[in-house]
C-alpha cells in the first residue's frame, strides 16, 4: 500500500484528516509547538482505516503538521508526563473571523489541544513504519 499524503486547506479536508487520524495513539513527547516557524508538529501512530477488513488490523506512523499556527492552549495534557499516551479521537475547526480561528485536536478523556491559526493549512504524511496489531479500536 502507498504511504498516505492529505494536504488540508479548508474545513472539509480537515474532515478527512480527522477520519483518518480517529484513534490515533501519541505521546506527549510527540507534540511541538515551534513558535518561530509558527508551526504545530507531532507524531502518532493511526490505525490504518484503509486496509481491507479481511487484513490484520494495524498501525502506521504518521506525521501531522499545521502552519500559521498563532497561539497554542492545552486541556487536560500534563506536558511534564512525556510518555503519557493520548488517543486522537477528532481534529475539528472552530472559525472566529475568517479565514482564522482555532483547530482542536481531541483526546479521550477530555484532553484537548487548541491551535489558534491565521488559516487551516495542515499536511498529514504516513512516514513508512507499518506494524501489526491485536484488534481494532
Amino acid at each position: 500500500m502507498e504511504l498516505l499524503k492529505l494536504v488540508a486547506l479548508d474545513e472539509e479536508d480537515l474532515a478527512v484528516l480527522s477520519a483518518h487520524l480517529q484513534d490515533a495513539i501519541l505521546r506527549v513527547e510527540d507534540l511541538a509547538f515551534l513558535p518561530k516557524e509558527r508551526r504545530f508538529a507531532l507524531a502518532a501512530r493511526r490505525f490504518d482505516w484503509e486496509a481491507s477488513p479481511d487484513e490484520p488490523p494495524r498501525r502506521r506512523l504518521t506525521g501531522l503538521h499545521f502552519e500559521r499556527v498563532e497561539a497554542v492552549r492545552t486541556r487536560g495534557v500534563d506536558r511534564a508526563a512525556k510518555d503519557a499516551l493520548l488517543n486522537l479521537l477528532a481534529v475539528t475547526f472552530q472559525e472566529r473571523e475568517a479565514p482564522s480561528g482555532t483547530v482542536t485536536l481531541h483526546f479521550s478523556q477530555e484532553a484537548a489541544v487548541q491551535l489558534d491559526v491565521e488559516c487551516i493549512e495542515a499536511q498529514m504524511r504516513d512516514l513508512g513504519p507499518v506494524w501489526e496489531v491485536e484488534s481494532r479500536p
